[in-house]
């Protein structure tokens, strides 16, 4: 016969904390946030226009450059807005992606029944 004790009967495994397993619970969505989750929608809008504002004027800038070589500047002005425009796109990206992430967790808590805060 062997020396060795046979292994302890393994039960199931103990209380776990509520943080060791699964995901983590959301926050409470309150009125404030609320108001950031808007705020931030219409940072995301103005941006975009005013991206789309300095598109269309420096064409039009482009095409006063053209008409008539006292007027030369003008394409130089475009330039500026061009590089304004690839400047203003990592900007609107970074405020839609959040915009877009605060409003679909506002309308999920609103869901689920929630009463706002």
């Amino acid at each position: 016969m062997s020396d060795q004790q046979p292994p302890p009967h393994w039960g199931p495994p103990p209380a776990a904390p509520r943080w060791a397993y699964g995901p983590p619970r959301a926050r409470e969505v309150t009125a404030s946030y609320r108001r950031w989750a808007v705020v931030v929608t219409w940072a995301a809008v103005v941006v975009a226009a005013l991206m789309a504002f300095a598109l269309v004027m420096s064409i039009v800038f482009l095409v006063w450059a053209d008409r008539d070589t006292r007027d030369a500047a003008y394409g130089y002005l475009a330039l500026v807005l061009w590089v304004a425009i690839a400047a203003g796109v990592p900007v609107l990206i970074a405020v839609t992606i959040a915009a877009r992430n605060m409003r679909r967790r506002v309308r999920e808590w609103s869901r689920a029944g929630n009463t706002p805060s």
